[in-house]
């Protein structure tokens, strides 16, 4: 629980942007933000090249508090990830704000950003079960810097609404990029049940959070009857500057059905342009190599549309131009030609999504989990696609798909298993070929578990694959939910 603070006394680097220029770095720390282009991000804590992995574990127990939950970080190298020298995070670390307390949940959301322009990445942990004095659930970020020796949680900052509302779960979404020219480093947004807030480094600030303003999304939300769930960020019509979009799920008459809200970058902060169809799930790449992000929208409960065929969950591709996202989208499901599989009723299929090349051909393509896909009898077991990218775009040639019963790939398929919940490509060896970790986190009862899947020319493959729980990391494991989030 965090004590309900006034913002004039608050203890972090932030402000909250309102388009107000804030002061830059100075010259000799500003670093090199990478959060622009979806393909810019990274998350090198330490500086050294090579991409790390931040797992997020918010069910764990910390100091006996069930459901606290507690980060990981595992440091890329040449040889890529392993399981030792990693290091754990939680609210019972010290310089973390706050304390490990049942529900909170730290870990529920991730993300990662050179916030303050010194050249090493940064860890941004949601909490959105943080009770704020006697406020339940109004959550809280907390920020870890990163360094030479990689993340800290020494003077580690904290974020959390200026007037903290009962269930408003601060910090449901994160995600960070470089939004605007206001600041040297990449800005931070940060999602609650009703609201959007964007903050940015103020290196003049002495260590003052300030509340300026938010960008509320309640008004917008009630109009359009959409709750809002994720972030994703990408530069769509390459002007240099990322865009943000907030994901959601519409309520009220017509429910169910995904909307997302484009908030377009430019070089005197965001700006509304327009909301398309699809959501909750989002992320962004390049599939069809032009040089402009697309967006790729997941929506793994898609209500059917009354016909005698379920769709099993939706994917749907916007296109970014010189004039940003295209006004139509390509839609997919495991119907649609070259994608394994048979779409059926609850298979979750787009319930995660990641973008990025993982054959080296200079054109991303899309990893898309499926929690719910059954695998025989096997209900909610769980698997994971890969699709390519292409020059035309997308395409389900050469797709292919795997699962817990798949040749190469460890353990066998169990109920709610959920492999694929949470997917992420990543290179943390650095050789331009984006690897496949596939979670699990209902493995052994709620435990969770990772799997990895190297990247060769031919793209994904099984063969050598190996899997990793918290233990692993020396954290605790039970009921762990290890794997709930991984940062993109």
């Amino acid at each position: 629980m965090r004590t309900n603070r006034s913002a004039a006394l608050a203890a972090a680097s932030f402000l909250l942007m309102t388009g107000a220029v804030l002061a830059a770095a100075p010259a000799a720390q500003a670093g090199t933000p990478g959060g622009t282009r979806a393909g810019d991000r990274n998350s090198d804590f330490n500086g050294d090249g090579y991409e790390d992995v931040l797992v997020g574990a918010p069910g764990a127990t910390v100091s006996g508090a069930k459901g606290a939950g507690l980060v990981t970080v595992q440091y890329g190298s040449s040889r890529g990830i392993g399981t030792s020298g990693a290091a754990r995070f939680s609210q019972f670390t010290s310089g973390v704000a706050g304390a490990a307390e049942a529900g909170d949940a730290f870990g529920r959301a991730v993300a990662t950003g050179d916030l303050d322009a010194d050249g090493y990445d940064d860890a941004v942990i949601g909490i959105p079960g943080e009770d704020i004095g006697t406020v339940a659930d109004a959550g809280g970020v907390a920020v870890l810097w990163g360094s030479q020796s990689g993340l800290t949680g020494a003077a580690g900052d904290w974020l959390q609404a200026e007037e903290p509302a009962a269930g408003a779960q601060f910090g449901t979404g994160l995600a960070a990029a470089h939004f605007t020219g206001d600041t040297p480093g990449d800005l931070l947004a940060v999602l609650g049940r009703d609201d959007l807030r964007i903050y940015g480094y103020d290196g003049a600030a002495s260590g003052a959070l300030r509340q300026r303003a938010e960008r509320g999304l309640s008004a917008a939300a009630e109009q359009r009857d959409i709750q809002p769930e994720s972030l994703t960020t990408g530069d769509y019509d390459g002007n240099g500057f990322a865009d943000l979009v907030v994901s959601g799920v519409s309520v009220g008459d017509e429910p169910g059905h995904g909307w997302s809200d484009l908030l377009s970058g430019h070089a005197d902060g965001l700006a509304y342009d327009r909301s398309v169809r699809g959501g909750p799930v989002a992320a962004s790449g390049d599939v069809n190599g032009d040089g402009y992000d697309d967006l790729v929208t997941g929506e793994p409960h898609s209500p059917d549309d009354g016909g005698a065929t379920p769709t099993g969950g939706v994917v749907g591709v916007r296109y970014g131009g010189a004039e940003g996202l295209g006004t139509e989208a390509d839609w997919w499901t495991q119907h649609s030609p070259g994608v394994p599989g048979v779409a059926e009723a609850g298979d979750g299929w787009g319930g995660d999504l990641s973008v990025a090349d993982t054959d080296g051909d200079g054109i991303d393509d899309l990893a898309v989990g499926a929690p719910g896909e059954d695998i025989g009898t096997v209900a909610d077991a769980g698997a994971v696609w890969v699709l390519r990218g292409a020059v035309r775009g997308l395409t389900g040639e050469g797709a292919t798909s795997w699962d817990q019963d798949s040749a190469d790939v460890a353990g066998v398929p169990e109920k709610g298993d959920k492999w694929g919940g949470q997917v992420r490509l990543t290179d943390p060896n650095a050789d331009g070929r984006f690897g496949l970790l596939a979670a699990a986190p209902g493995e052994n009862a709620g435990d969770g578990f990772v799997w990895v899947l190297s990247a060769g020319s031919g793209g994904i493959t099984a063969a050598g694959s190996w899997s990793y729980g918290a233990a692993a990391l020396g954290a605790p494991a039970t009921g762990s939910a290890f794997g709930a989030a991984i940062d993109e």
